[in-house]
């Protein structure tokens, strides 16, 4: 359900995409495309971009340096969260997680499950929080990621959702880092 009060000005968010494939450029990278064009859409701004290929190092590396980047709010991946041998996307991301947000994969399995049935348990999506920059690792299927967008993200990285939203705690993501 949600709850969108108008009466407060709407914040853009800085979003960076990553995605994971050792076959994509971004010529061809429909996913990536489909949450460039979403999240622009919305109102946010794209901050960075980039394809890298299934290695669980190089993904991290990646992440680090978005998290590293004071106008990066927010990193999107899309690829790799799968059960194969080469699907180390939710690997690298918890690799460089201080807190994972559960709740994310619980509310993307629910949703999948309305679109696919059963198979929704082959994914591993998931979310997390590191060095102030919120993090989330979708599945490669334009679908996955139309899914993930339109029925979580567009809502939470929005500051006029009720009745909370991940906009709104931006400010005390870090606060543990701060002196007291």
């Amino acid at each position: 359900m949600s709850r969108i009060d108008d009466s407060k000005e709407f914040i853009p968010v800085r979003i960076a995409v990553l995605t994971v494939s050792d076959s994509r450029t971004l010529a061809d990278d429909r996913s990536g495309d489909t949450l460039v064009q979403r999240l622009t859409d919305a109102g946010h701004t794209l901050a960075a971009r980039a394809i890298t290929t299934d290695d669980r190092a190089l993904i991290a590396s990646q992440l680090r340096d978005w998290i590293a980047d004071k106008e990066i709010d927010v990193i999107l991946s899309t690829g790799g969260t799968g059960l194969t041998g080469r699907d180390v996307t939710v690997e690298a991301h918890r690799d460089v997680y201080e807190k994972e947000i559960e709740a994310f994969a619980t509310v993307f399995t629910l949703i999948s499950m309305k679109k696919i049935g059963t198979s929704a348990v082959q994914s591993r999506a998931t979310g997390g929080v590191a060095g102030g920059t919120y993090l989330f690792a979708l599945p490669g299927s334009t679908g996955a990621c139309k899914d993930a967008w339109d029925e979580i993200l567009c809502f939470q990285l929005d500051y006029r959702h009720g009745p909370c939203n991940f906009v709104e705690i931006f400010p005390r993501l870090d606060e543990h880092k701060r002196r007291k």
